[in-house]
């Protein structure tokens, strides 16, 4: 089989990769994107989970690049579930011609790359090859699924899914007796789902999580009528807010102000959509902890309030991290499943699961029969999708290898000894603790950027200084010691109990907010791209 040739080779038609992709057709190059799924949408072609939706508000999240998209499209839901989003990539895939440039089903297992030549190599999962000046990865946060590390999983003779795997044909629950491990994010929205129609739903807790409420609600036609109009000023508030949300930070500090002033902001917080009372909230309440344990006396209050049996209320409420401390799932009536008679809550602390068995789940109290399990166990967050692939730079050191300890990156797009490859949402990126798309686009503006850069200087190659790399992974440790999530264990510190050995913490994301990442990358790319080096055939320019 011949070598496919390009100018660049993208991993993921995700959103990120579907972007990348436009822009660079701009110069006229040649693109390739190699997508494993078999269509377009990344996190929303797998996640078909029940209850899969939005928790940023629908009209924030949508690419901002093309103004005729913003006039035409219209969100029906404040958080769009996920038949819609991955309708809007499709209406994008389309309005674009994308998908002409876009092989799917087909997974790269292995890239390498070939000093001689100056260019990158893939190995693809139909036994194909192909080649490419620059190697671009757009493979999401939350790509690789992960399982539990329980004996007797492959036994089970029912019905078993993972929510980043879900079938896409209809599941039903009604009549069952389903299962559903884990309470994270997915497992939030996949347990409000399966209580409305489930026989009996158990839900296997091992971690209790904080969660606040959605409140979606459709949008009539005059909120579209608001909502494009206002598309400028929704965009640059997002543009100006640390996570890139239309949520800011209140400048107040919890502790500077009386408990009556405390409450009632937080009151009002709670009522509101979305993630306010996370990202919106007094500015001290994610790096004081003091401050934070009003937060989460107040969150515990809440529960407290709306689930019925105190001794079930303790179960969900969490003792050994404070609210926005880890992922905040959004809900919409979760804590009232749990007053529903046929949902039962197991808190695996207290009875832990010893293994699945053909029929169902063996706990250390009972044997529960099952007909259906959900695994809503998580993903290897950020890193996961890079150690799928064999990834080798100069000299054929692998990333696997040099990230051992943990990422080094220079602005979360280039690693040292890895030439002309750029990693969108890569860890040590202001993306992964964002609205992922108003990221993306500054993601793939900024590498578009410098690619055009490089085509107008005739180089060849791209690869930061280890000076640089090493600069900015210790600038971004600096930026997460001061926060609290970095004094808990959550897949924010690498920490995923699922995989063997995974318990070493280091910090994957970049905590010094969209904003001050944005404006290091413009300064970068002002002086010339600071802190990368240049080559021209055999000659070097820093």
């Amino acid at each position: 089989m011949p070598v496919q040739r390009y100018d660049a080779i993208i991993i993921g038609a995700g959103m990120s990769g579907m972007y990348q992709l436009h822009r660079l057709r701009e110069f006229g190059m040649s693109v390739r994107v190699f997508e494993a799924g078999g269509d377009v949408g990344g996190t929303w072609y797998w996640n078909r989970y029940p209850g899969a939706r939005f928790d940023s508000e629908s009209w924030s999240y949508g690419y901002s690049f093309s103004p005729e998209v913003l006039k035409e499209w219209e969100w029906s839901e404040n958080f769009a579930a996920q038949p819609e989003t991955l309708g809007y990539l499709n209406y994008i895939a389309d309005k674009f011609a994308l998908r002409r440039d876009i092989q799917f089903d087909t997974r790269v297992l292995r890239a390498s790359y070939d000093e001689a030549a100056a260019e990158w190599e893939v190995e693809l999962s139909d036994g194909g090859r192909a080649r490419a000046r620059f190697l671009i990865t757009a493979l999401g946060p939350l790509s690789v699924p992960t399982m539990p590390s329980i004996d007797g999983v492959d036994s089970f003779r029912g019905e078993s899914f993972h929510t980043g795997t879900w079938p896409h044909h209809p599941v039903s629950f009604e009549g069952k007796r389903v299962a559903v491990i884990g309470t994270g994010a997915t497992g939030v929205q996949t347990i409000q789902e399966v209580a409305k129609t489930a026989a009996h739903l158990t839900v296997f807790q091992r971690r209790p999580n904080w969660c606040a409420p959605l409140l979606n609600s459709p949008i009539d036609a005059e909120g579209q009528r608001q909502i494009k109009a206002r598309y400028p000023e929704i965009f640059a508030a997002c543009r100006d807010s640390h996570g890139s949300f239309i949520h800011k930070a209140d400048p107040r500090k919890a502790l500077d102000l009386s408990p009556a002033e405390r409450e009632a902001f937080w009151e009002k917080l709670y009522g509101e959509p979305g993630f306010g009372i996370w990202m919106g909230n007094f500015r001290d309440v994610l790096s004081n902890q003091e401050a934070n344990d009003l937060l989460t006396d107040f969150i515990a209050k809440k529960i407290r309030a709306r689930v019925k049996d105190p001794a079930l209320a303790e179960k969900l409420i969490p003792k050994d991290h404070g609210f926005g401390t880890r992922r905040v799932p959004l809900e919409t009536k979760y804590y009232e499943v749990y007053n529903q008679p046929n949902v039962t809550l197991v808190d695996l602390g207290e009875t832990p699961i010893e293994r699945i068995t053909p029929t169902g789940i063996k706990t250390a109290a009972a044997e529960l029969p099952f007909d259906m399990i959900i695994y809503a166990t998580g993903f290897d967050a950020v890193i996961g999708g890079f150690n799928k692939l064999d990834i080798r730079g100069a000299g054929g050191r692998s990333l696997e290898e040099k990230w051992a300890e943990g990422p080094r990156t220079y602005l979360g797009l280039q690693v040292a000894g890895f030439p002309n490859m750029l990693t969108l949402v890569g860890p040590h990126n202001a993306a992964t603790f964002c609205n992922i798309p108003r990221c993306i686009e500054q993601n793939v503006d900024w590498v578009t950027g410098l690619i055009g850069y490089m085509r107008q200087h005739n180089y060849t190659t791209v690869v930061p200084s280890s000076a640089a790399e090493d600069a900015w992974t210790a600038h971004v440790m600096e930026t997460g010691e001061r926060m609290l999530f970095t004094k808990v264990d959550s897949w924010f510190m690498g920490i995923n109990s699922n995989i063997p050995g995974r318990q070493k913490r280091t910090f994957l994301l970049y905590a010094g907010g969209a904003p001050a990442y944005r404006e290091r990358c413009d300064e970068v790319a002002a002086k010339g791209y600071e802190g990368f080096v240049f080559t021209e055939g055999t000659r070097a320019a820093a």
